[in-house]
């Protein structure tokens, strides 16, 4: 059976389960359309949740970055693992007790005012758009692959598949759906990785094969791709960080506390009948990423040893590397690449006119030479343009003490979008037609559990929310039920056109959201929790602020609303102008900014009222929750 059919078959069935699943478990009232009834196991819920979170960023981009950025891709491994504990111990148990369907609804009654929940409700639809597009980027990448179309129709075919189930189904659906995609997902990411192991090291276990010798070379794996990769100019992998100490730092508080404050993660543990068991869902759940998170790090590493293989002979064979016949003559190159070429995520310039594959690290010189030839057809700033060629050509000319020029290289050839690095990782690796279908499923499977998650907390934020709790509280249960699906299209819309012209990677952008959520929601969860005099003027204020600072920063390198061509760059002091912060870190600086606020604003203003406090004292004694509620 052909590569191609394998693929409609395997991907084929798992559609057929979810869709099974969806319509068998299909919610029959507010309740189970929100939180599943509240009726979820412990481990089944643990099992939904880490597929609700563990997306088409982690799926499908996580280990692509990892390949890219080398140790600096760490950053996403403590961030979000380190988050979940931060859930489990600090926010899950207290808001179980509290009882309500929604973040903005525990905001609004701890601080006894539309107002907060209003802003709440803004907050976590910008944190979860943000989300969702990076998600539509992850689809784009899976569906493509999958029908062999280009990227952009894989978005919009992935747009139709999420609006029918998570429309159909409800929370009560999404969870058993998830469940299936959960083990679906693992499943295509750990297999793929043990047959490579295997093959690169003759250790099974990918976690140990990444610290082993390849085989038939007593140098150990990561050493031999520090060579590689520094040989061709690369920085080394083993030491590559992102950006300063303080932006990684920065960077992993942000995904950390923003893993705290997501919405579509907290309202999963609503879904459970106790306090305790909101307690052990978050930690089954931690369980479960944990078997794709430690697998990650080698899926990166390996993957990049073997694209670095596939085009330049040398690197197995020990060989020179910048000889003319260690290069892949184009003619010769593997059908992966051809196939990865149709999505438009693989591309390749013939630099020097020799057929062959360059791919190497060039200082810059075909990204000068490409803005040269745009500016010279669009009319742009040709002197600015060439200037920029000719440095990036000095640079390139003098690296690795002119190996580069003298084996004829005129600038890197191939273009690899990191997100197709564990989609194409099985075909790179020649694997058999079954595991490679089994990637392609379990992408899908990522990006569309997330989407779904993320879209059941913008349709509860608008109808349970917005519209329900503060502009018309008399609606009808069938109302507002359809006012939820109507927010999910509308959502699906604009951020599958977002997602065309994503602002980063699809976990690059994820990073995105969870800066908002972190410092947004994040500070008000922990002081409305933790701190018994927390006015409502204090949380407000410090959400808002928190909220612009990061949108500011974020705008400003990203554009309005991320629409190219609007950044405003110079207004920040450059590039990264705050502290050599990036603006995926720059969430941390915001949620300082928030709690300093509240805190400074409710120094000044009246403390919350005597029966709050008792709410928030009883919030923290663990027993005697009831079910989850809307009102």
């Amino acid at each position: 059976m052909d590569l191609q059919t394998t693929i409609y078959l395997v991907v084929g069935a798992s559609f057929a389960l979810y869709l099974g699943i969806a319509f068998w478990a299909r919610a029959g009232s507010v309740s189970e359309f929100y939180v599943a009834g509240g009726g979820v196991h412990p481990i089944t819920n643990g099992m939904a949740t880490a597929a609700d979170w563990m997306s088409a960023a982690s799926f499908i981009s996580m280990a692509g970055l990892i390949s890219n950025m080398g140790y600096g891709g760490s950053v996403f491994l403590m961030g979000w693992t380190g988050g979940y504990v931060l859930l489990a111990m600090l926010l899950a148990p207290y808001l179980r007790k509290f009882g309500k369907f929604t973040v903005p609804q525990f905001i609004g009654d701890r601080f006894y005012s539309k107002t907060a929940s209003t802003v709440a409700v803004v907050c976590l639809l910008t944190a979860s758009t943000t989300y969702i597009i990076g998600q539509m980027t992850g689809v784009g990448v899976a569906f493509s692959r999958f029908l062999n179309v280009d990227s952009s129709t894989g978005i919009y075919i992935g747009q139709a598949i999420v609006f029918f189930y998570a429309v159909f189904g409800g929370m009560k659906g999404i969870t058993y759906t998830q469940v299936a995609q959960y083990i679906v997902l693992i499943f295509a990411y750990i297999i793929p990785a043990i047959f490579i192991s295997l093959n690169l090291t003759g250790n099974f276990l990918p976690q140990l094969g990444l610290g082993s010798d390849l085989q038939g070379d007593s140098m150990p794996l990561l050493a031999r791709l520090d060579q590689v990769v520094t040989d061709l100019g690369f920085k080394e992998y083993t030491t590559n960080s992102a950006g300063s100490m303080l932006n990684m730092f920065f960077y992993t508080v942000s995904l950390m506390i923003g893993t705290a404050g997501l919405p579509h993660v907290i309202v999963r543990f609503f879904t459970v009948p106790k306090v305790a068991d909101a307690r052990a869902s978050a930690g089954w759940a931690l369980v479960f990423i944990a078997l794709l998170y430690t697998t990650a790090p080698a899926v990166g590493a390996m993957a990049k040893l073997n694209l670095h293989a596939t085009v330049n002979t040398a690197v197995k064979s020990g060989g020179d590397l910048y000889a003319a016949e260690s290069s892949l003559l184009n003619e010769q190159r593997p059908e992966w690449m051809k196939r990865w070429e149709k999505t438009g995520l693989l591309k390749w310039a013939d630099q020097n006119g020799d057929g062959r594959i360059q791919y190497y690290s060039d200082s810059g010189l075909a990204e000068a030479k490409a803005a040269l030839a745009k500016a010279t057809k669009e009319g742009g700033d040709v002197a600015k343009a060439q200037a920029a060629v000719d440095a990036a050509q000095k640079k390139h000319d003098e690296a690795k003490a002119g190996k580069f020029a003298g084996a004829g290289w005129k600038g890197n050839e191939l273009t690899v979008n990191p997100d197709i690095m564990v989609m194409a990782n099985p075909e790179i690796a020649n694997l058999p037609n079954w595991v490679i279908a089994l990637v392609a499923a379990g992408g899908i499977a990522a990006a569309l559990s997330t989407a779904a998650g993320l879209l059941m907390a913008i349709s509860s934020a608008v109808s349970h929310d917005l519209i329900k709790n503060v502009f018309n509280p008399n609606i009808s249960e069938k109302g507002e039920l359809l006012a939820g699906k109507i927010a999910m299209a509308v959502a699906i819309v604009i951020s599958g056109w977002l997602g065309l012209n994503p602002p980063g990677f699809a976990a690059g952008t994820v990073a995105l959201a969870f800066g908002i959520a972190a410092s947004s929601l994040f500070p008000a969860i922990m002081m409305g929790i933790f701190s018994k005099t927390m006015s409502d003027k204090g949380a407000i204020a410090g959400m808002l602020s928190g909220l612009f600072v990061t949108l500011f920063y974020v705008f400003a390198h990203k554009g309005l609303f991320f629409i190219k061509g609007t950044d405003f760059v110079g207004m920040v002091g450059g590039v990264n102008g705050w502290f050599g912060i990036t603006p995926e870190a720059i969430g941390t600086l915001g949620a300082i900014v928030n709690f300093a606020v509240a805190y400074l604003v409710n120094k000044m203003t009246a403390p919350a009222p005597k029966h709050i406090q008792e709410l928030v004292e009883s919030i923290r004694v663990p027993k005697g929750a009831g079910a989850a509620t809307g009102h």
